[in-house]
């Protein structure tokens, strides 16, 4: 598609099916409507919501996401090449305004022969089979090749032009193991334009892989051959190294149009609160020096950069931060500022809030301005990611009330801690633990009468300043399975109750 001479690039997003499968990034079914609104949001084109035959959570996840969301976002379920796998699938987005079945089969010599152990005219025939049973469900069909880069080429034709004769309309070119480099997949891409005599019938979409650092690079190489879509994750999440990254190869296309004459549909400035929103959800922080919604990524440090940047901000920024997400400046609010002013902030931070919302944030915005002379935005954004995170839980979750803690050199820490539940509340008084730390976790454990080990703590600061907001991610196992937990406060044993308690209320969420 075009527009005003420019090819309209569409964005497929797979941050809920193969991003999910990156190892920690497991989400609950409420969490995945969170993800889906924010991509909504974000205006992305497809939405891959999952793999309905892997587990009855992705199906419900799938089919929730197909009937919640009614607008021109396409909705799309994976599936393999067989029946019960596409039956399955059509179960999940059947009720979606615009479904979509994607359906895949890997190709390469080394999976026909290690993984399938089938020949390629099996492959063909499965293939066809496939595509033909989901086009008996929906028009929408797409089918993927796997490992499609590792593929003979002559093979890769074949089985391409026969899916589009089967009734494909996307034919997606995965590099499933992130092995190709750019000129690689530009030759495989300018390939099936030039061999397959009916790929004019179907949208050339690409999947890589980042295991070589490359999948943006590889992604744009097949645009520039006449790929018409592109897989990829908020943040590059996914298996191994992830996938290509959605905020990456949009502003790779926005920035340097010059070159490309493509553009996406995405609102960019969605982009920075997006990928907050994810990494809140997942606990799986991106590094500071990362591309687009990184926290150094519009950061200026050196002093002939600071200078060119007060001159001229082209200088040294190829992009605006606003265009992405970030505030021009980082406005400091104090504690006389008011509904208004918050409001506004949150808004121009790229958060929508309800006026139920705004009220709780502003009341812990009142608190932090109290213990701390400056709120920046990135305290602003940790408060609103917290009332995100917990908006919708049950009226009975575990909350915080007061906590007093002594500690000292060669002394075991001492800690008085009060949760409220269901109206109720509840005190323990312990001395134990390494730390203050470690005492607050265990004096949560003890009121909520759970069985609670910690698999993972991290903690960081939202802004700069020995009184910047601390924000706590951690992991638990209980009964076998992992809860991630967050919670953000400027006194770090505070936030680590915090965490904890959120990771129980998923806990409990999970239970009913």
């Amino acid at each position: 598609m075009t527009t005003n001479g420019d090819r309209i690039i569409k964005i497929f997003d797979t941050t809920l099916r193969d991003g999910e499968q990156s190892p920690g990034c497991s989400m609950n079914l409420q969490e995945k409507m969170e993800v889906a609104q924010a991509l909504i949001a974000l205006n992305v084109d497809i939405i891959e919501a999952g793999f309905p035959i892997a587990s009855p959570g992705d199906f419900e996840a799938v089919r929730e996401i197909a009937t919640a969301f009614r607008g021109p976002t396409t909705i799309c379920g994976l599936a393999r090449c067989n029946d019960a796998d596409i039956d399955r699938c059509w179960e999940a987005v059947k009720h979606a305004a615009q479904p979509r079945i994607h359906v895949f089969l890997a190709t390469s010599a080394i999976h026909r022969e290690f993984k399938l152990k089938m020949t390629p005219d099996e492959i063909i025939h499965r293939a066809v089979a496939g595509v033909r049973r989901a086009v008996s469900y929906c028009d929408d069909v797409e089918f993927s090749p796997e490992d499609a880069a590792r593929t003979e080429l002559d093979f890769l034709c074949q089985v391409v032009e026969k899916a589009i004769d089967a009734g494909a309309t996307t034919v997606n070119i995965p590099d499933t193991v992130g092995y190709a480099t750019p000129a690689h997949m530009a030759r495989v891409i300018a390939t099936l334009r030039d061999r397959v005599p009916n790929i004019d019938k179907a949208t050339i979409s690409i999947h890589c892989h980042n295991d070589l650092g490359l999948a943006v690079a590889n992604s744009l190489a097949a645009v520039e051959q006449g790929a018409g879509q592109i897989e990829c994750t908020v943040n590059g999440i996914g298996e191994r190294a992830g996938n290509c990254s959605l905020e990456e190869i949009v502003m790779a296309m926005r920035v340097r149009h010059d070159y490309f004459h493509c553009d996406t549909r995405i609102n960019t400035q969605r982009l920075v609160p997006t990928s907050r929103l994810l990494t809140s959800v997942t606990g799986m922080a991106v590094q500071r020096n990362k591309a687009i919604v990184g926290r150094n990524a519009f950061a200026h440090e050196a002093g002939i950069h600071q200078d060119g940047m007060l001159k001229e901000p082209r200088t040294y920024e190829i992009m605006r931060p606003e265009d992405v997400g970030f505030s021009k400046t980082d406005l400091v609010l104090g504690k006389h500022s008011g509904r208004a002013a918050l409001a506004d902030r949150a808004k121009a931070l790229g958060y929508q809030l309800t006026g139920e919302q705004l009220q709780r944030v502003f009341e812990e915005f009142k608190l932090l301005a109290d213990k701390k002379k400056e709120v920046y935005d990135g305290d602003i954004a940790a408060l609103i990611q917290q009332e995100i995170q917990q908006a919708g839980e049950d009226d009975n979750e575990w909350s915080l009330v007061s906590f007093e803690l002594s500690s000292g050199t060669g002394r075991k820490p001492h800690v008085r801690l009060t949760l409220r539940r269901g109206g109720e509340e509840f005190c323990e008084e312990l001395t134990d633990g390494d730390g203050p730390i470690d005492a607050g976790f265990l004096a949560t454990k003890k009121i909520t009468g759970l069985d609670l080990v910690c698999k993972d703590f991290r903690v960081r600061s939202a802004t700069v300043g020995h009184d910047a907001i601390g924000e706590v991610t951690l992991e638990v196992e209980h009964k076998g399975q992992i809860y991630r937990g967050s919670g953000a406060s400027t006194d770090t044993v505070e936030a680590t109750i915090k965490a904890a308690l959120n990771a129980v209320n998923r806990i409990g969420a999970n239970k009913k």
